[in-house]
């Protein structure tokens, strides 16, 4: 670039961070409204039609969007109709339970564009950013996607989790307590980690149940009880993101021993931990079941699945776990309703899977302890996305953080200008 005498080197700066953030806002758009037309993105980042056009096409040389077509027409010509690229970026996406992890790849279209590989880590594991890597690398080599084309990583998990920070304050070991820089060392990209129970409830809002209702609960059932809560159309995470630790209400007074060094949390009472512990004791005192000759000489391998696939079998002692564990989980439910009043309580996670076997228990606890005007209100259903709405919901995060937040490519983190 040649520059007079009178060129300002603020005013060239200027514009082009100008058309920087104005591709970027394009991006955004895109993102959320998948296809659109020209004259929408003009009018929402308010450009005139030849510079939103001009936006496009080098947003098209860049390889960021693409035509999809003409739309339909209102009386005039068609509109052209524009959208991200499927397969120009991605975001790896991983969700943490309490024995092992779920990795998976998503383009900027919500699409998987690999299979979900089962990684045995949890969040105490000092190896668990080099497990994920590994993990994550052979699912890029056997789908053919190039390491450079992954833009971030996205982490949903258990926990006390500052997602600004990047610490998850759960972790008994203060010095690898921060997540993120451990994961960022790792995999030389940005990274967002979150809560797993509101990034399950930001996938139910999205993509899932609650996708039209302004006050949900969706509850992770299963080895603990997270709870994201959807309020007033927004994912609420509290002072300081701490928001939903529904497994350590107290409910019983001198009850058994939680995780978190109190006593009778709801944990301890309506989890899949109490689940696999009585179920255990059961088959300990040789409780008429399936259950006891399956696994008294091999306690260790009973899991809450193993318990469900008895009762649906018409097992009397399965049956009567869950019941009683439903029962605890309904009181549990009682205090939410009755303190937020939502339209609907989603569940998911392994207990969830048991449908009519949880949900009648929990029905009644909820008719016992709950006022009757406010209980009425409150559907409780199984998730349909059980098996994905906290990848889903984790990697919608990263994708707004990033077009909100973050650059596209590094390409695009400072404006040089050739002089």
């Amino acid at each position: 670039m040649v520059l007079s005498k009178k060129t300002n080197i603020t005013d060239i700066l200027g514009t082009e961070l100008k058309k920087y953030r104005q591709k970027r806002e394009v991006l955004r758009l895109l993102y959320y409204a998948d296809i659109t037309s020209a004259a929408d993105l003009s009018h929402s980042v308010g450009v005139s039609n030849p510079t939103m056009r001009s936006l496009i096409d080098e947003l098209i040389d860049e390889g960021y969007v693409k035509f999809y077509g003409l739309g339909e027409s209102n009386g005039g010509r068609k509109p052209a109709l524009y959208g991200l690229v499927e397969n120009t970026f991605f975001v790896i996406a991983c969700e943490m339970g309490r024995f092992h992890s779920k990795v998976t790849v998503f383009n900027p279209r919500h699409q998987q564009v690999t299979k979900v590989t089962l990684v045995e880590t949890d969040i105490d594991d000092v190896n668990l950013e080099k497990k994920i890597f590994e993990a994550a690398k052979n699912l890029l080599a056997d789908s053919h996607i190039s390491f450079d084309h992954v833009i971030g990583v996205a982490v949903g998990m258990p926990g006390l989790v500052d997602s600004e920070k990047g610490i998850n304050y759960t972790i008994k070991d203060v010095e690898h307590n921060n997540i993120k820089s451990r994961l960022e060392a790792c995999f030389e990209k940005d990274v967002l980690i979150e809560n797993d129970a509101r990034t399950q409830a930001y996938g139910e809002y999205l993509f899932g149940e609650v996708s039209d209702i302004e006050n949900a609960l969706v509850v992770n059932w299963s080895w603990g009880l997270g709870l994201g809560m959807i309020l007033n159309g927004e994912c609420f995470s509290g002072a300081t993101g701490f928001a939903g630790e529904f497994s350590h209400i107290k409910l019983e007074e001198g009850g058994d021993l939680c995780i978190c060094g109190k006593r009778g949390c709801l944990e301890t009472v309506a989890s899949a931990t109490a689940l696999v512990r009585m179920a255990k004791e059961g088959i300990q005192q040789s409780k008429v079941s399936q259950l006891t000759p399956l696994f008294q000489d091999n306690l260790q391998a009973l899991g809450p699945k193993d318990i469900i696939k008895a009762a649906k079998r018409g097992d009397e002692f399965a049956i009567a776990l869950l019941n009683k564990v439903g029962l605890e989980m309904g009181k549990g439910l009682a205090i939410l309703i009755q303190l937020l009043n939502p339209e609907i309580i989603v569940l998911s996670g392994d207990l969830a899977e048991a449908n009519q076997y949880v949900l009648v228990p929990v029905q009644q606890a909820l008719n016992r302890y709950c006022l009757e005007n406010i209980s009425q209100q409150a559907q409780v259903i199984v998730s349909k996305q059980n098996k994905g709405a906290g990848l889903l919901g984790v990697t919608a995060m990263y994708y707004n953080y990033l077009f909100n937040q973050a650059s596209i490519q590094s390409n695009y983190k400072s404006v040089q200008v050739k002089m």
